[in-house]
């Protein structure tokens, strides 16, 4: 089966039963080869429909007679991928978004409500004078990168206005209350939306959902130890991929358009370079290791900033990447090899439970597990599995690993702590707690760093990366030094 709305259609309806939509979506690739324009396509819409079910579970509310949660899971399911073509997919016509739509339904169990489906998106078309839209969503060929397909690399279009550029008139109806206004309109739970308007203001709150909602770019990271940035441009160039650099990141370029399969790109190999987004590129600097010190990376896997320590460092020193999740220290294992590192040392278990390490680490590193709110545009149902529950969960575990792995750490030595959420819970609290408790640290901002302090630091002295203002995953991150005279 080559059909990208039908196997769309299959791994929606894996998510809908609790699969990860990277993993939904992967197993349906595995099992065809599809043409890339069709691959794309598939991609757009597995992770388009997951992305937007708020605002395709209110248009079903408010054209329909039954409200979304009424209707059979798997027509749900079809009428998401119907509305969003029609809403956000402006590069396919109407009729054929329509037509595709009610061939679904007919297949799949529903040939007797084929006319509903019909009558519903041609409500939607009416009301919003004929015409499909789009939201800055990348059209029909933009690509994710699931499974390395390498259409997430794809220039972003530029961000839309409140409702989708090409309709008339808006056929989404929309609250006036702020909170519900932007989760309906940008599809996010209301949590989320209530926690960036209290650190952002209206405008901004906007412009980040907005930046959300864009398919993710993919960066690179050279390895200075094997490679230089102009024979990693040279050698991508010589295939026809387009990369640029990012200010003050010295070893990163972000591909231009699409990119193909990761796998089979020039250096890769031969290790002159990894997959890793900017944002987190800025933590290892941060950290600022040295040749010849002892450094933990307190929660390693997958493994991309402790290959980055290896590489600033000179390969030269010891690292230990602690993990407790063993399969994922693979990639990490992988990794280190692939770029051929020689001072990574694997340690399985959990941080928190670790006693050899006290006091003997120039530097530490605690990338914390987090709920991944800077990344949502990546993965795609974060938003959905979420809640404020689980970010406090969460805290309290970041506490407990800081008070710990803080022990690791030698007198007069360094503890960066970094997470990929903008949740203040995550965050600013963890650390305000701990520098409480903990009178022999304090923060502290290094000085010759050569990032550049005006775009990420605050008055407070953490750094923190807001993804609509740099264009780069949200991180927190902050240094912390522990005084000379602490036992």
């Amino acid at each position: 089966m080559t059909n990208p709305r039908q196997l769309a259609f299959i791994a929606l309806r894996d998510v809908h039963k609790g699969a990860y939509a990277d993993v939904a979506l992967d197993r349906v690739l595995q099992k065809v080869n599809l043409a890339d324009n069709d691959r794309r396509l598939l991609t757009e819409l597995v992770y388009g429909s997951v992305r937007r079910q708020r605002t395709l579970d209110t248009l079903i509310d408010q054209l329909a007679k039954k409200k979304s949660h009424q209707q059979p899971q798997d027509l749900r399911t079809i009428l998401h991928l119907g509305f969003y073509q029609l809403r956000y997919q402006e590069r396919i016509p109407a009729s054929a978004a329509v037509n595709t739509t009610v061939q679904l339904a007919k297949e799949n169990g529903f040939s007797g409500l084929t006319g509903f489906v019909n009558g519903l998106l041609r409500q939607y078309l009416r009301k919003a004078g004929g015409a499909g839209g789009d939201e800055g969503a990348g059209g029909a060929g933009g690509d994710e990168g699931a499974g390395g397909a390498g259409g997430a690399g794809e220039e972003k279009t530029p961000s839309s206005p409140s409702s989708p550029s090409s309709l008339h008139t808006d056929p989404l109806q929309l609250p006036e209350n702020p909170v519900e206004r932007l989760g309906i309109l940008h599809s996010f739970p209301d949590w989320i939306i209530q926690v960036w308007l209290e650190q952002l203001g209206l405008a901004d709150t906007e412009q980040l959902c907005e930046w959300m909602n864009q398919s993710p770019t993919i960066d690179l990271r050279i390895n200075p130890l094997r490679t230089s940035i102009e024979e990693v441009e040279a050698a991508l160039q010589s295939v026809g991929i387009l990369v640029k650099r990012i200010p003050d990141l010295p070893q990163a370029l972000r591909f231009i358009g699409n990119s193909g399969s990761i796998q089979k790109l020039p250096g890769f190999k031969e290790g002159w370079w990894t997959v890793q987004d900017s944002s987190a590129q800025l933590v290892s600097h941060l950290l600022d290791p040295q040749p010849g010190e002892v450094v933990i990376d307190a929660c390693a896997a997958p493994g991309g900033k402790t290959t980055h320590i290896a590489e600033l460092m000179a390969d030269k020193g010891k690292i230990w990447a602690c993990d407790r999740t063993s399969s994922r220290l693979r990639k990490l294992q992988e990794n280190s090899q692939r770029l051929n590192l020689q001072s990574i040392q694997i340690y399985i278990g959990d941080s928190r439970h670790f006693n050899q390490f006290q006091n003997t680490a120039d530097r530490v590193l605690l990338d914390a597990p987090c709920s991944g709110l800077g990344t949502m545009h990546r993965h795609a149902d974060a938003r959905w599995r979420q809640t404020p529950e689980s970010v406090r969960e969460l805290s309290v575990l970041q506490k407990e690993l800081i008070t710990h792995t803080s022990t690791f750490v030698k007198p007069g030595g360094v503890l960066v702590y970094a997470t990929c959420t903008l949740h203040p819970a995550e965050n600013e609290e963890v650390i305000s707690a701990f520098l409480a408790e903990s009178p022999d640290w304090q923060i502290e901002f290094p000085s010759g760093f050569e990032l550049p302090a005006s775009a990420y630091s605050t008055p407070q002295g953490w750094f923190k990366v807001w993804p609509h203002r740099q264009d780069m995953d949200g991180f927190f991150m902050v240094r912390l030094r522990k005084t000379n005279n602490s036992e």
